[in-house]
């Protein structure tokens, strides 16, 4: 029960956090404010797709 309930906490631990790692795997500049949301918002399901949205967006080149 103990193995079923760690698998679950690390499973739920990695899609909490797909907004940063997607951003991290896109090299985006502002990866560490994403974090920062999705560690602080993201409990909140707006936080969590606010952060989400920001790591998939296209980053603009000035």
């Amino acid at each position: 029960m103990r193995l079923f309930f760690a698998v679950l906490v690390t499973i739920l631990s990695l899609f909490y956090f797909l907004p940063f790692a997607i951003a991290f795997n896109k090299r985006r500049a502002n990866s560490g404010a994403i974090f920062a949301l999705n560690l602080f918002l993201g409990w909140s399901l707006i936080g969590w797709v606010v952060a989400l949205v920001w790591a998939m967006k296209d980053e603009q080149i000035l």
